[in-house]
This record gives C-alpha cells, sequence and structure tokens, in this order.
C-alpha cells in the first residue's frame, strides 16, 4: 500500500518573512556602501574647504624696511606683493602706475638701490634694506626734476599715463649714460610704451636733461 503524501511533500515550507533574500541583500549593502561613501567625500570636501579657507585668511607674510624717497619704512606684508602694489596700496604712493602688470609697458618703472626696475615684476620682500625712488621723490620741494621740467617744455606726453614711468625710465637712462644718442636714447628707452605716440618728444626731453646734466 502506497503512503500518502505529507503536507510537506506537497506544500514545501515557505521562507520566513524576515529572513532576507539574496537581492535584498545585495541591494541593501550597495545603498549602504554608498551612503557612507557619499558622506566620507562630502566630510573630505567640507575638511577641504576649511583648510582652504584658513590658508585663504592667513597667507604667509613677512615684515620688510625699506626706504622709499628719503623715508624709511617697515611693513608687513603677503609674501607675494609686488613692490608696485606695495607703494600703491601701503605707502599711497600711486604715482607709479600699474599698466599691464607683466613687465610689458614700463608705467610702473621705478629706481631700485639707482637702477631702473619694473615694479609690477619685483617682489617687495626681496627689497629688504632696499632705497627705492618713485616719481613722488623726484622734485626738490616745488623745485621739479630737470626731466620733468623737460617733459613739460618739450609737450612729451598727452594722457599722462606713461609720464611717471617714462620720466623714472628717463632718469636712469640720463644716470647710466646712455644718452649719447637719439638711436641709443630709444634703445635704452624702449622698454617703456607711449600708446599716445609721443616718443619723438620724449627722447627730446631726456636730451635736455642729459644736457642739463653736464
Amino acid at each position: 500500500m502506497t503512503a500518502e503524501p505529507s503536507a510537506s511533500d506537497v506544500f514545501p515550507p515557505t521562507q520566513s518573512p524576515s529572513a532576507p533574500t539574496r537581492r535584498t541583500f545585495i541591494a541593501t549593502t550597495s545603498t549602504a556602501g554608498g551612503v557612507l561613501a557619499a558622506g566620507g567625500l562630502a566630510a573630505g570636501t567640507s575638511l577641504l574647504g576649511a583648510e582652504e579657507a584658513a590658508a585663504a585668511e592667513a597667507p604667509p607674510g613677512s615684515r620688510v624696511t625699506l626706504t622709499v624717497n628719503g623715508r624709511r619704512h617697515t611693513v608687513t606684508v603677503d609674501n607675494r606683493t609686488s613692490l608696485l602694489d606695495l607703494l600703491r596700496e601701503h605707502l599711497d604712493l600711486t604715482g607709479s602706475k600699474k599698466g599691464c602688470n607683466a613687465g610689458a609697458c614700463g608705467a610702473c618703472t621705478v629706481l631700485v638701490d639707482g637702477r631702473r626696475v619694473n615694479s609690477c615684476l619685483t617682489l617687495a620682500v626681496r627689497l629688504h634694506g632696499a632705497e627705492v625712488t618713485t616719481i613722488e621723490g623726484l622734485a626738490d620741494g616745488d623745485e621739479l626734476h630737470p626731466l620733468q621740467q623737460a617733459f613739460i617744455e618739450q609737450d612729451a606726453f598727452q594722457c599722462g599715463y606713461c609720464t611717471p614711468g617714462q620720466i623714472m625710465s628717463g632718469v636712469g637712462c640720463v644716470q647710466e649714460g646712455h644718452t649719447g644718442s637719439e638711436d641709443e636714447i630709444r634703445e635704452w628707452m624702449s622698454g617703456n610704451i607711449c600708446r599716445c605716440g609721443c616718443y619723438v618728444k620724449i627722447v627730446r626731453a631726456v636730451e635736455q636733461a642729459a644736457a642739463d646734466g653736464k
């Protein structure tokens, strides 16, 4: 006699609703991992942003002592500060102009220890103990420097934006002895651009100042 099948043979036991399936397990762990990764990324980004903000608030700085137009100054500046920005923004000497800010136009020319430099390309922190002369330091009271006077008499400017740099470069040119001819003056003044095209009169003014200085 054949035994009748039991209920468990006809209807196999179903899986408990509380037991996770393989698909549910994979989906759950993937979601959790994504949340943790996103949270870690967000935290890392937040920390990075905080560090960058702190660095931006406190850039590396140095104390610099230098003499400008006969006056001694001690200032604390960002190590990236140019001499031009030191003069204009810290010492309020705005005669030196910011033209190209890349050393190509000469509008920012000043004298450092008697040498012509593009102040926009010169780091202020490298000038500790230096002597700087700007356009504001050329005149002796109400008496203009010979080259300033020559620029007026020769009408060697129009808009005037490049004039401070032209005059400072011209002073350096005379002091260096590069005034033997018009061509020599043009060559040694070639780093200074005049967009108004006053080059002929600028050369004449440098010639006049050189002659007055002899």
